[in-house]
């Protein structure tokens, strides 16, 4: 456990973080979308979450209201809209000014993207159906504040509605910027929910090599579970 660390200052360390990944330049180009090994994952984990919402609730991803916490330039948004939740009902909050400027440029004007820390967003109880966060949480350095955000998407959600959850499962050597969450950790944190959770996404350092080599061997080598770096997990409330 970590040091618990007030919110403001975790927030500000966040913003550090992305600034010192934006600096290095190993990492430029990595999740370009031209990538086969970026359009592989993106397009397996788009059918994971299909399946996880035809299971576990009774809505279409269009009658939902959806909020992504941590939406970046608003790749993830234009992903939810490809998969049919309709833009007026459709919310991201960033904490980072420049990626705020990009996503709303990028979206439809219905989208509603609110900047500054996502603890703090303005929404009453029960606002939303799915609350959805991708490598939000493996960012995150501090317990206390995770807790604190977790409990503030478990209270935003309606019952039966759920969090939608995509992080790395295993830490990164190579970044000490971030850290994985294991399944452990995701039933801490919403520890009144039932989770559907599964393995996805080879992991990067081996998918790159590979897809130069040729992209029909990613889903060879992703049949493996234990080669899999991140959990898409589907973290349902209750109903009451």
């Amino acid at each position: 456990m970590t040091a618990p660390v007030p919110p403001d200052q975790e927030a500000d360390r966040v913003v550090r973080r992305y600034a010192r990944r934006q600096e290095n330049p190993a990492l430029v180009g990595l999740y370009d979308p031209w990538r086969p090994e970026v359009v592989l994952a993106r397009q397996e984990r788009e059918r994971a979450i299909v399946n996880l919402a035809r299971r576990h609730h009774a809505k279409t991803f269009a009658q939902m209201d959806v909020l992504e916490i941590g939406c970046g330039d608003g790749n993830q948004l234009l992903e939810l809209l490809r998969l049919g939740v309709d833009a007026k009902r459709l919310v991201g909050s960033e904490l980072l000014p420049e990626r705020v400027a990009s996503a709303r440029q990028r979206l439809p004007a219905a989208v509603t993207v609110i900047p500054g820390d996502a603890c703090a967003l303005p929404f009453q109880p029960a606002s939303f159906d799915l609350v959805v966060q991708m490598t939000v949480f493996s960012s995150l350095l501090d317990d206390a504040f995770q807790h604190r955000l977790a409990s503030a998407m478990w209270t935003w959600l309606r019952p039966g509605g759920a969090v939608l959850w995509y992080d790395f499962t295993v830490n990164n050597p190579r970044n000490p910027d971030v850290r994985g969450v294991p399944l452990s950790r995701v039933r801490a944190l919403f520890p009144g929910a039932t989770i559907d959770a599964r393995r996805v996404t080879l992991a990067p350092p081996l998918a790159r090599p590979l897809c130069r080599l040729h992209p029909l061997l990613y889903p060879v080598v992703n049949a493996v579970p234990l080669l899999r770096t991140h959990r898409l997990a589907w973290i349902e409330k209750p109903h009451e």
